[in-house]
């Protein structure tokens, strides 16, 4: 728990109450802990987890002024004082994490999970991200048709270009040189790319987030669009919108910190600082959709490599369905006085395994939809690099053919 990576900390002072005096040190936050080292001390003065956490507040006295204090679950107070860069920003992010925590624990009965339910939700929550994730396939597969429907047009063009210059370059004298001025109708001209429909959202995230060049930090939320990424307020009203192909670098700082730039030529560059909780969710996302724009710095590099497995660190039967459930539910001989304990220290129950089965299944019909739109993306990439390829010799022979009628 003391090696976990912190995802801020601040120079403060913290009250010790038994010796009643101020101690100078630094404050730093977890993903699951709050904790205070002295100085140059080694160990923590003061550590204990966000879940134990009953109130945080801003207090001041006669005696102590800008102040933060967290109240524990035992009725202990800690006063956190001399805050850097300020009280406001600190106790915005200490908030929101401690929020966070509880919102994720809440569904959460005190007494043993069974381990079925925990599979359950880990299945699940698979479910969820393979669905985004195909989701931003799905997106990825419309552009490529839009491209396509592009190239289309580009083709009809340069074929009704190709007739006007064979008219052209007929002698006047020949008679079956028409008008090459006459056009097509109107209703013969398609418009492409109207049928894009909305943008589709993926998730949204609760976050804590500022505008560069301003430091204090404010809660919010990050949208993350199929073609976007938006930074809006408490109550989802838009303050910035990133179009996908304005955004030119995501630095991800740690597992739950990142910054957004958008640069300009001649005008300062849009640069947002994100924090949030949830951002572990998100990351996979942001890796697939924007790809080499997504920069891991320092620890977060170790963080992208957890989320990445490579095939090497797969069981080796990760491929079939129901290894999961092959490798817990199993059945030994027993005697006739242990039938009672065994049902009860059973790890997953037939309901469980049952609800396992299904969200797998679901999990394989997603996985091969996804394989298919994969191939079919593939035969779109081969169909729109020959209809490139075709596009620019065209133009490249009907130049020629133009300079020479000059």
């Amino acid at each position: 728990m003391s090696q976990d990576p912190a995802v801020q900390s601040w120079t403060c002072s913290y009250y010790l109450s038994s010796e009643k005096q101020w101690r100078p040190g630094r404050l730093s936050l977890t993903a699951t802990h709050l904790r205070f080292q002295e100085g140059n001390a080694d160990d923590f003065l003061v550590c204990f987890p966000l879940s134990c956490i009953n109130e945080i507040k801003k207090e001041s006295s006669s005696y102590i002024f800008s102040s933060i204090t967290v109240l524990e679950q035992g009725g202990a107070k800690h006063w956190f004082s001399s805050l850097a860069p300020s009280r406001n920003a600190v106790f915005t992010v200490l908030e929101h994490f401690w929020r966070e925590r509880l919102l994720s624990s809440e569904g959460k009965v005190t007494s043993k999970t069974s381990k079925g339910k925990e599979l359950i939700g880990i299945v699940s929550g698979s479910q969820r991200r393979l669905e985004d994730t195909t989701r931003v396939l799905h997106h990825q597969g419309e552009q490529f048709d839009n491209i396509m429907s592009g190239l289309n047009k580009i083709e009809g063009d340069l074929a009704t270009a190709d007739r006007m210059l064979s008219v052209l370059e007929s002698p006047s004298w020949w008679p079956f040189s028409g008008n090459p001025w006459k056009r097509p109708s109107s209703k013969e001209v398609q418009a492409t790319g109207q049928n894009r429909g909305k943008d589709g959202v993926i998730t949204i995230i609760p976050v804590v987030f500022s505008r560069h060049p301003d430091v204090s930090l404010r809660p919010g939320h990050l949208t993350l669009l199929l073609s976007a990424l938006e930074i809006s307020d408490c109550d989802l009203r838009t303050l910035h919108r990133y179009e996908r192909q304005d955004v030119d670098d995501i630095r991800v700082v740690s597992g739950h910190e990142m910054s957004v730039r958008q640069r300009f030529i001649g005008k300062p560059d849009i640069a947002h600082t994100v924090i949030s909780a949830k951002l572990p969710d998100v990351l996979p996302l942001l890796e697939m959709q924007y790809k080499k724009k997504v920069e891991f710095m320092g620890e977060a590099a170790m963080f992208s490599d957890k989320m990445r497995l490579s095939p090497s660190d797969r069981s080796p039967g990760w491929q079939k369905d129901s290894w999961l459930l092959d490798t817990i539910v199993t059945s030994r001989p027993c005697r006739a006085g242990e039938a009672e304990v065994l049902t009860q220290e059973q790890e997953v129950t037939n309901a469980e395994a049952q609800e396992l089965r299904k969200v797998l299944t679901k999990l394989k019909a997603i996985a091969l939809e996804a394989e298919g739109e994969l191939e079919r993306q593939d035969e779109a990439l081969d169909e729109i690099s020959g209809s490139a390829d075709r596009a620019i010799l065209s133009i490249s022979k009907q130049t020629r053919r133009m300079r020479k009628l000059l």
